[in-house]
């Protein structure tokens, strides 16, 4: 049997929180830190599951990935460095797919398998295919696996259909070292973007843009290794200050970047609570009653889908009906059917969500259908009446550190029962 969490709402949550390093910012420069032969080190990283995967991950393509500090990890290579991530890794974990772009620049060739891991939607790799062969890759796709060939990578002008994050990233990492220039039109922009170009740069590279719609990369003939802080988890910021809010607590985030969440915070404010921003310090109080708001999902900087449940979970208990449309993934409306057995009243309309607000949550046992899901059950039973038990946290742990001591640490009655944390990794299997 799996570990769970044990709620007891009705706690007002109050105090100091410090964020942690960013789950989708460190699992790409940890790729990254295939684009060189040299040792790199990384600070600020989070010990969460998935960068245990990813870790397994470099290992077996012939890395050396140690801890020498809880949140600091080196990242050394040995003598070779092989082309092929097995399907056993890459299945649990989506993100693994970014190995690709790195390992085809510096070996000429990868193979990967199918990623795997994600119910929340099709997530489709077409572009990171297509904008590989743009720079002179011959692709093959077969059953369960993608083969990436390429004597020498050619600088070329791509443009997105969407704004991907990992198509972006992907093909990013895979520029650095191609030969001459690649204009990349239509790119990602969030924040982790921006880190991972940051990263790259200190190692050599030459890109430019980061954070715009368009990114120009200069191909150099090598990248060095660096020694780099990992950027503050902005959805983990989020959460606690959902979480914040539904209690109607008084709470400091403390390490987190405003600016990367200014419109959640806008949003917050709409539903009545008082949000003051100082330095790396958001300060959040829960209004006597939440306010019925409108959201839609949308690539950075709009609205972010990772914190699209956590709303939901606030919103279900607010004063009057709330629509929340979701553009990025299909499925992410999964967890509705685990928050109405809490009592809430949300039905669905194919992207969007119908949310009648109750006076209150009820305790219940419920399962996490995912990472993002999990921890908005997890933050609607700090506000339900009697006790809520979460199973399947294993979800949650894939993206968030210690994520009931941080709840115990501002006053929250949460216990983890069962396993105190996966001890093999391969038997982890999860969503975004």
């Amino acid at each position: 049997m799996g570990s769970k969490f044990v709620i007891k709402g009705g706690n007002r949550l109050t105090g100091k929180v410090k964020i942690g390093g960013a789950k989708n910012s460190a699992l790409k420069l940890m790729a990254a830190s295939l684009l060189t032969e040299e040792p790199s080190t990384l600070t600020n990283v989070p010990l969460i599951t998935d960068v245990r995967i990813m870790a397994a991950v470099l290992e077996r393509l012939g890395a050396v990935v140690s801890y020498t500090d809880p949140d600091i990890i080196e990242i050394k290579f040995g003598n070779s460095l092989h082309a092929e991530a097995p399907y056993e890794l890459v299945s649990q974990m989506r993100a693994s797919i970014i190995v690709l772009g790195p390992l085809l620049a510096r070996l000429g060739r990868a193979r990967v398998a199918m990623p795997g891991g994600c119910n929340i939607g099709s997530r489709k790799i077409d572009m990171h295919i297509r904008g590989l062969e743009a720079l002179g890759a011959r692709i093959e796709v077969g059953q369960g696996f993608i083969e990436a060939v390429s004597e020498k990578l050619v600088g070329s002008k791509i443009a997105l259909d969407y704004p991907s994050v990992g198509a972006t990233e992907n093909l990013l990492m895979a520029a650095t070292l191609a030969k001459g220039v690649t204009v990349i039109d239509n790119v990602a922009r969030e924040p982790e973007i921006v880190d991972l170009a940051n990263f790259l740069n200190k190692m050599g590279a030459k890109i430019e843009g980061a954070g715009t719609p368009t990114m120009r990369i200069e191909g150099v003939g090598s990248l060095h290794g660096v020694e780099y802080s990992v950027m503050p988890d902005r959805i983990e910021a989020g959460t606690l200050l959902v979480a914040g809010a539904i209690t109607g607590g008084d709470i400091v985030i403390e390490g987190a970047i405003p600016q990367h969440l200014d419109l959640a915070i806008s949003k917050l404010k709409n539903t009545g609570a008082a949000v003051d921003i100082s330095n790396k310090e958001i300060r959040i109080k829960g209004g006597s009653a939440t306010k019925p708001i409108d959201i839609a999902t949308l690539p950075y900087p709009g609205f972010p889908t990772d914190l699209q449940t956590q709303f939901m979970a606030l919103l279900s208990i607010a004063d009057g009906t709330s629509i929340i449309t979701e553009n990025i993934f299909e499925n992410r409306f999964m967890f509705v059917n685990e928050l109405n057995r809490m009592g809430s009243d949300v039905r669905t309309e194919g992207r969007h969500a119908i949310i009648k607000g109750i006076p209150k949550l009820l305790g219940t046992t419920v399962t996490a259908p995912d990472l993002r899901g999990g921890a908005a059950l997890a933050v609607a039973g700090l506000a339900a009446e009697g006790v809520t038990e979460v199973l399947d946290i294993y979800h949650i742990d894939r993206g968030y550190q210690n994520f009931e001591h941080k709840l115990q640490a501002l006053g929250a009655d949460v216990e983890r029962v069962g396993e105190k944390e996966p001890s093999n990794v391969l038997k982890v299997v999860g969503n975004r």
